[in-house]
Parts: structure tokens; C-alpha cells; sequence
């Protein structure tokens, strides 16, 4: 089988995007965050470069990868989103609540439950804009994540039309041509269903939200105490998810060691100390079990 490489244009417009991102959320932002004269000009680019996220965390960018596996998480999200908004740690903090909810997503069939992502970038956004704290910006994040879907089919249904472009272009043997309908035409589409949507919807969405949590916090205080209840409890679903997943192989007793560590310990280990240690059991298990496992997976007679 011949290896395909990919384009070099679409190299060098994925480099140039990710440039683009970090560098402007490393610089940019902090510089827009202390300077209120400019208050403006500063929701703009705020709601630019989550709009910017969202779009690079479902595009085939950053090495395929570092999209899906990083930007495309809440957590991951959030702290970017944090990073713009001038408050890092906040973000970090609603990013993790919210991916909590997610810990067991599986997307199957050409179907999601739910877009995490958006539930990351704009649910995080939509927070720190309305002042929500971590347990109510949950609820948050599960409404926006639900209608996040709608842009996810919407992509999906017309990417298939451009199918039939590529086949045209293949039969006329211009294959610049089948190379555009495979990733020039599919991404300008994604950029434009899901910058402009999040662009207005962290844009307009921040002061509406804003408005709308201090009516509440006047009128009708029980509304937000709900949301925090119900951001106490839905993390359950994530974990319970999760832990149908674990419990189906080989390395459920891990489960148990973290647990017991961090109830043991009763605080005097971080998460980043099991975390340590949970790397280290996983290589143990691939390193001593790893092949058996194969082996024990090829039919008989293979």
C-alpha cells in the first residue's frame, strides 16, 4: 500500500492556524484583559479566539490529534478559554466540571450524544461571562452541549456531498481537484458553521448571561441553587460511564488502587502524584500483559 502524504499547503495552513491560536492567546489576551479603555475591541477578540478554538479542536489540524484528543476536551477547553478571559485557573476549574459529564462519550455510528467541545469552549465562556462558579456552570455546559449537535450533522450531512465532488474531479483526473473536495472545501464549511455561531454566541451570549444570573440572583435565587444541585449530581452519569468501560477489561483493579489512595491518603496525595502513578501501572500492564492480550484476541489457527 502506497503511503499518501498530506498536502503541504494544507501543512502549512494547519501550522499557520495553530500559530495563529496560541500566539494569540499567549499574548494577546492578557494585554486585552487589563486594559478596560479598550473593553470593546477586547470582547471581540475574546470571542474570536474561542471561536477560533472551537473551530481548530474538530478540525484535522494540529497534527489531527492535538485537536481531537486535546482541544475537542472541556478540560483542555477551559483552560484556554480561561487563558482568554483572563482567568485561568477559573476556566480550568467549570472546563474539568464539565468534562466530568464526558468521561464515558463515545461517538459510534456517525452519531454523538452530545458535542463536548462546544460544551467546553462556549459553555466555559458563557460562565466566566455570566460569573457562574464551577457546580452551576455544569448545567450550562450539558445545554450548550446538546445543541452543539446540531452543527456536528449539519457538518456531516453536507460533507457527503462533497464526495461526489471529489469522484467528478477523480474522473476527469484532477487530482488538485479531489484534493480540495477531501479538505479545502470541507474546512471552509466547518470554519463557517462553527466560528460564526460560537463568535456570536460568546459575543452576545456573555452579557445576556450576565444579565440573566444577576435577574436571577435578585428575583429568583432558587433557579441557580437547582442549577448547582443538579451540577452536584449530573458528574455521576460521567463517571458511571466511565466505569462501564473499566469494568468490561482487564484493568478494573487499577480503579481501586487510585481509590484507595486518594481516601487513604485523605488528602496528603495530589492528583498529579496518582496520576504518576497511574502512568506507571499502565506501562507495567502493557509491558507484562500486553502481548498475552494479543495473542489471546487472534482467532485460532492464525
Amino acid at each position: 500500500m502506497r503511503r499518501i502524504n498530506a498536502s503541504p499547503l494544507a501543512v502549512r495552513v494547519g501550522l499557520l492556524l495553530t500559530t495563529v491560536l496560541f500566539g494569540a492567546l499567549f499574548l494577546a489576551s492578557p494585554t486585552l484583559a487589563q486594559n478596560e479603555s479598550a473593553a470593546g475591541t477586547s470582547d471581540v477578540v475574546k470571542a474570536a479566539l474561542v471561536a477560533l478554538g472551537y473551530y481548530l479542536s474538530n478540525s484535522p489540524f494540529l497534527a489531527g490529534n492535538g485537536g481531537f484528543f486535546g482541544l475537542y476536551r472541556p478540560l483542555v477547553a477551559g483552560f484556554f478559554v480561561g487563558v482568554i478571559f483572563g482567568d485561568p485557573v477559573k476556566g480550568a476549574e467549570i472546563g474539568a466540571a464539565i468534562n466530568v459529564l464526558y468521561l464515558g462519550f463515545i461517538s459510534a455510528g456517525g452519531s454523538i450524544p452530545a458535542d463536548p467541545s462546544v460544551a467546553g469552549w462556549i459553555g466555559t465562556a458563557l460562565a466566566l461571562g455570566g460569573g457562574l462558579d464551577a457546580q452551576a456552570a455544569i448545567a450550562l455546559g450539558v445545554a450548550v452541549g446538546l445543541v452543539g449537535t446540531i452543527i456536528f450533522f449539519t457538518r456531516m450531512s453536507v460533507d457527503a456531498t462533497f464526495a461526489h465532488v471529489a469522484d467528478a474531479a477523480a474522473e476527469r483526473g484532477d487530482i488538485s481537484g479531489v484534493a480540495r473536495a477531501n479538505w479545502l472545501w470541507p474546512q471552509i464549511f466547518l470554519f463557517v458553521i462553527s466560528f460564526i455561531p460560537a463568535f456570536l454566541a460568546v459575543y452576545f451570549g456573555s452579557s445576556v448571561v450576565s444579565d440573566g444570573i444577576t435577574w436571577l440572583n435578585t428575583n429568583a435565587p432558587w433557579v441557580l441553587r437547582g442549577f448547582e444541585i443538579a451540577g452536584g449530581l449530573l458528574p455521576a452519569i460521567g463517571i458511571a460511564l466511565n466505569m462501564r468501560f473499566i469494568f468490561r477489561g482487564t484493568v478494573w483493579p487499577y480503579f481501586f488502587i487510585g481509590f484507595v489512595m486518594a481516601a487513604a491518603s485523605n488528602g496528603g496525595l495530589n492528583i498529579v502524584t496518582i496520576g504518576v502513578v497511574g502512568i506507571a501501572l499502565a506501562a507495567l500492564h502493557v509491558f507484562l500483559i500486553g502481548d498475552r492480550a494479543d495473542r489471546t484476541m487472534q482467532p485460532r489457527g492464525a
